[in-house]
């Protein structure tokens, strides 16, 4: 079994090769329209879902399109695991067996975008008969593009926000999650404050930022961003760690774990969904695990540092053409149809999807019946607009790994967060001007 640390060695080495061999094609011209024969074209699409109810929704997409196009023989939706996800598909690139469409991460946008990895999209979505591009949300469109040209449909635009175990909380004597947005405590300091009761009283977990584990610090995000603070600057070449605001930020996160013990310190591995904390900070497609939680539970947006101050962050995932792929035009085809109006509403199902049209409560209720309208009014749609996504770079893996490394003393008590994250710009410097 390969190691974590190998792991990114070869994601490393594969996109660096990725962009070499790319770059050279980028400015190519689009394939014409395709002229394969009939049961020719064999499509490929890499996802990190495993879902039996999603890949049978793909498999139904697939299954009309290849009706009326008889040059497919078949569309295959390869589930790779998450974990390794990028690294497996960038070293199937490097090496030649590059699929024909892939899922993207929001945090590897700029690395698959400005290596040249990505086909064009603008024109071929354009071009297709009853598309509608202009409806696609150009905020959420904003991660992909690149020179006016979008290179991945962001076809899941999913919100960051709080679950709270309403039970939980009343078992610690503590106010509800409706009741402390009421009484206009509904802010990161005074979260904090009720979690680290919660877990004085009842020994369970406060506060929990969802798959963080001391491991995904992107995930961090959904805190720093209460400041304002963001760990490079809007170009990527100057790392902004040891802004006033991520240093207090930071602050404010240390002494929530080890003071408070708002937040649960390394090691400890609790699951809200379980009943172990108070509070999650999770997307939104996490909702489906509500209903068998078996506790009142209730959705609110994520606090900020005033109560009801903006904090909204978006998870992305886009779906692309690769430009190394065999059947870059038939797949840019499948593509359009697959995100056209008509899809895009099943998809929503599963996928907050990015076009205008559908960011609407009726058409999300209908996909999301475990959310109400009013919590989707008042919390869903507000977090979609005029949010940051998870911070992502050229050289993503190399610098999510130094990151990583240099940040590893901030999980102990008393941490000199000024000294840390001045070593964490020490340690990313170089690859961000890289």
């Amino acid at each position: 079994m390969r190691t974590a640390t190998k792991l990114a060695g070869v994601a490393v080495m594969a996109v660096t090769a990725l962009a070499l061999s790319a770059c050279s094609s980028s400015g190519s011209p689009q394939p014409a329209k395709t002229t394969a024969a009939p049961d020719s074209v064999s499509l490929r699409m890499t996802t990190w879902t495993a879902n039996p109810d999603q890949l049978a929704l793909f498999n139904k997409i697939a299954d009309a399109y290849k009706q009326t196009h008889p040059e497919i023989k078949s569309i295959k939706f390869d589930s790779l695991p998450f974990a390794d996800y990028t690294s497996t598909l960038t070293t199937q690139i490097a090496g030649g067996s590059a699929p024909d469409l892939a899922w993207v991460l929001d945090t590897d946008a700029t690395d698959f975008v400005q290596s040249g990895a990505l086909a064009p999209l603008t024109d071929s979505l354009k071009a297709t008969k009853g598309y509608d591009y202009g409806d696609i949300s150009a905020s959420a469109a904003k991660l992909w593009t690149t020179e006016g040209k979008l290179y991945a449909y962001p076809f899941s635009t999913s919100p960051f926000v709080v679950f709270a175990n309403d039970s939980l909380l009343k078992q610690a004597g503590e106010p509800t999650s409706a009741e402390l947005q009421s009484q206009g405590k509904w802010d990161l300091k005074d979260i904090a404050d009720v979690a680290s009761q919660v877990n004085a009283k009842t020994g369970q977990g406060g506060l929990i930022v969802n798959n963080f584990n001391y491991n995904d610090w992107t995930l961090l995000s959904t805190l720093w961003n209460a400041w304002g603070a963001a760990p490079w600057s809007a170009d990527g070449a100057k790392c902004t760690f040891t802004s006033s605001k991520m240093n207090d930020a930071f602050t404010f996160i240390n002494k929530a774990i080890f003071d408070q013990k708002a937040i649960p310190g390394p090691g400890t591995n609790l699951n809200f969904f379980s009943g172990g904390s108070a509070f999650v900070i999770t997307q939104i497609s996490s909702a489906n695990l509500l209903p068998a939680a078996g506790f009142e539970w209730n959705m609110l947006p994520l606090p900020g540092l005033k109560s009801g101050a903006s904090n909204h962050v978006i998870g992305q995932a886009g779906l692309s053409v690769l430009a190394k792929g065999k059947h870059a035009q038939e797949a840019e085809d499948f593509l359009a149809y697959f995100t056209n109006p008509s899809n895009a509403k099943k998809l929503a199902e599963y996928f907050p999807p990015p076009r205008t049209s559908l960011l609407n409560a009726s058409t999300l209720a209908a996909t999301n019946p475990v959310l109400s309208k009013q919590q989707l009014n008042d919390v869903v749609i507000p977090s979609i607009k005029d949010a940051v996504t998870r911070p992502g770079h050229v050289n993503q893996t190399q610098i999510a790994s130094q990151v990583k490394t240099a940040l590893t003393p901030m999980w102990e008590p008393n941490a000199d967060v000024s000294s840390i994250l001045k070593k964490v710009c020490s340690s990313v410097q170089s690859s961000l001007a890289g």
